[in-house]
């Protein structure tokens, strides 16, 4: 085990930490208005459930899942037939994992230091309803043994891969030693300040590779990333799904084995999207849709504190600031599409592929044009998809690249917006693809085959230094393009 490289001690993700900037305003008002908290409880039991769908302990239909999340963790949300266990089993080991949660948040809450006694403590709520695991015998035989809860292992637990090599961990008779080394780290980076996208990567995986207990180590890993997360005044980590896999367990496993190889940084990334996908979320929470239970003096205590908050800087400077690095932006996305598009035609041009069937175009709408409002639909089922609420009723420009071949046209998007029910100063661009079959205008209603061209949109602030605003743009908006012409070049 190896403490964090030093050219990761000061590494941040920028577009994280852009949404963190904001957040930092925006919770105290969610937390008076009464919208913060469910969202808080959805997500612990989002935790809950997608854990154990990672970890293989149960199966649900993801549309089982989804109500649950939303409606709360009980067995009569949950029809015959849509787990693989019996149902009461899957609900008291989601409910072990609520509670393990559950106490990280009151661990940080309480200000606690980071403790083998605690992390104990977390197997045993982690573990309450599994009574074995699986096991090898010294002769090579699989089977189910006794599970030891709250305490470390005793024999070794290597893992023996199909390709008939095996994966060492830490021998029982040094847990005790490489596990002191791990808190006396953590709490050395704590002082250090690092980042806590890289500490919660840096923990988990470093506390997998000593797999101290029996089982259950990645359950226990990712409450320990949760806890940096939540210590930060974050939020839980969720391992977020991949298309074709909904519990994500195939990202999370390649982004382990690279840090096994010292290459932490697709876990740090991992982690960081995780985050950016929660923030995004919180910060489309409409801080005007009230819990019932609120009085007349909790909302005039809540304005009152609105109105105190946002002296720090006026709401309509957030917004002329937000808009001047969007306007920014759209410049930027112009130009960049505009060499695509003479590459592309010099390409086909080249090549005599250049003639009345195959057109490449490019233009854009800034804000408060006519044609701005084009691409509502799509642009609020991207949203939906990334799990944030598009606010089309403030900014909002695009710039769009044209592809047309015979009858077909490929329209690849980046949409300008404002994040969020409230103008606060945060912004999303979204990139997408569709086709058109026939008409070149948005009012036509044949689009079809709609998918986003990036895995979270890109988002930034007023706060947001535009210098490096611009060059952390500019990496996001290569990736969209490569995606973009993939997406082209399967309609051909």
């Amino acid at each position: 085990m190896r403490d964090l490289e030093p050219e990761l001690w000061s590494f941040k993700n920028t577009e994280l930490h852009s949404l963190v900037s904001v957040w930092g305003e925006q919770r105290q008002r969610l937390n008076e208005s009464g919208t913060l908290a469910p969202f808080l409880e959805r997500l612990v039991r989002q935790v809950a459930i997608e854990t154990g769908l990672i970890e293989k302990l149960y199966s649900i239909e993801r549309g089982i899942t989804h109500v649950m999340i939303e409606q709360g963790i009980d067995a009569a949300l949950i029809p015959h037939g849509a787990t693989d266990k019996p149902i009461a089993t899957v609900v008291a080991l989601i409910r072990d994992q609520q509670s393990a949660v559950e106490q990280v948040f009151n661990f940080v809450g309480a200000n606690r230091a980071l403790s083998t006694s605690f992390i104990k403590q977390l197997h045993q709520l982690l573990t309450k309803n599994q009574e074995t695991t699986t096991a090898v015998d010294p002769f090579g035989n699989l089977g189910e043994v006794e599970l030891l809860k709250g305490d470390w292992k005793r024999t070794p637990n290597n893992v023996h891969r199909q390709d008939g090599t095996t994966h060492e961990y830490c021998p029982p008779e040094h847990v005790v030693a490489e596990m002191d080394r791990l808190i006396a780290w953590h709490s050395v980076h704590l002082d250090r300040d690092i980042a806590p996208e890289v500490e919660a990567a840096w923990l988990h995986h470093r506390f997998t590779q000593i797999h101290p207990f029996q089982d259950g180590n990645g359950r226990v890993a990712r409450n320990l990333a949760t806890l940096v997360f939540l210590r930060a005044g974050w939020f839980p980590l969720i391992v977020l799904p991949d298309p074709g896999d909904d519990s994500g367990r195939v990202r999370y496993i390649e982004a382990l084995e690279a840090a096994d190889r010292g290459e932490l940084m697709p876990l740090i990334d991992l982690f960081a999207k995780s985050q950016q996908r929660a923030f995004l979320g919180a910060l489309s929470l409409s801080e005007t849709v009230l819990s019932e239970r609120q009085t007349v003096e909790s909302l005039i205590n809540s304005a009152l504190n609105r109105l105190r908050a946002s002296g720090i800087v006026p709401l309509s400077e957030r917004r002329q600031l937000a808009e001047e690095r969007a306007d920014s932006l759209v410049s930027q996305t112009s130009e960049r599409l505009t060499w695509l598009r003479l590459e592309l035609e010099s390409s086909f041009r080249t090549a005599g592929y250049m003639t009345q069937t195959l057109r490449v175009h490019v233009d854009e709408a800034r804000n408060g044009t006519d044609r701005s409002p084009y691409f509502r639909q799509q642009i609020i089922s991207i949203a939906r998809g990334h799990d944030y609420f598009a606010n089309l009723s403030g900014y909002i420009a695009w710039v769009r690249l044209r592809i047309v071949i015979n009858s077909v046209t490929t329209h690849v998007i980046l949409s300008f917006h404002e994040l969020g029910h409230d103008n606060t100063g945060v912004m999303a661009v979204s990139a997408f693809a569709f086709r058109k079959t026939s008409g070149e205008e948005a009012s036509d209603s044949t689009w079809h085959d709609l998918e986003p061209l990036s895995e979270l949109p890109f988002n930034f602030s007023y706060l947001d230094d535009l210098g490096t605003l611009t060059t952390s743009f500019g990496i996001w908006l290569e990736d969209v393009l490569k995606l973009a012409l993939i997406y082209w070049q399967k309609g051909i």
